[in-house]
């Protein structure tokens, strides 16, 4: 495994454990080369899948290899601020790549994964959801999160935030 400090080849695994949620091995390693340690996850890849990205226009959607850490990234901005626990939001990301590589499909469009992680959100905070769905839904003025707070006002599960 590279070191991310230098670069280096070469590391020692120091530690190894499942994660809470048993879905990835947690590895802390150090460098052979400047001694830093930092930590590693293993996860299983059932297949490769390829999203398809659409273009907006009529050339063929672009294809690119399925990315867990993009999930991470945009459900952890939406929950920002609220108070989820780490490991809710690590579930919902597992949750969803596992619905990903177990689909049967080799290739699945942007726009499902997106539909996954709203309906994810909605479960777990109406807030994160509505964060969400403004920049997925392409929210571009004041009356768009209100029409669309007040559909989630309407069908949110009881005592969500």
């Amino acid at each position: 495994m590279r070191c991310p400090f230098c670069a280096h080849d070469d590391s020692q695994v120091k530690d190894s454990r499942p994660t809470e949620d048993n879905t990835a091995i947690r590895r802390r390693r150090q460098c052979e080369g400047c001694g830093a340690r930092f930590t590693t996850f293993e996860r299983v890849q059932l297949r490769d899948v390829a999203v398809l990205k659409s273009t907006g226009d009529e050339t063929p959607p672009r294809r690119e290899s399925f990315d867990r850490s993009k999930i991470e990234q945009s459900v952890a901005l939406a929950c920002r601020k609220r108070g989820i626990e780490q490991e809710r939001i690590d579930q919902l990301v597992s949750g969803i790549q596992r619905q990903v590589e177990t689909a049967g499909d080799s290739e699945i469009p942007s726009a499902r994964i997106g539909e996954m992680v709203m309906e994810g959100l909605r479960q777990l905070d109406t807030v994160a959801y509505i964060r969400f769905a403004s920049v997925y839904r392409d929210f571009s003025e004041a009356r768009d999160f209100e029409e669309f707070a007040s559909t989630v006002q309407q069908v949110a599960p009881d005592g969500d935030g």
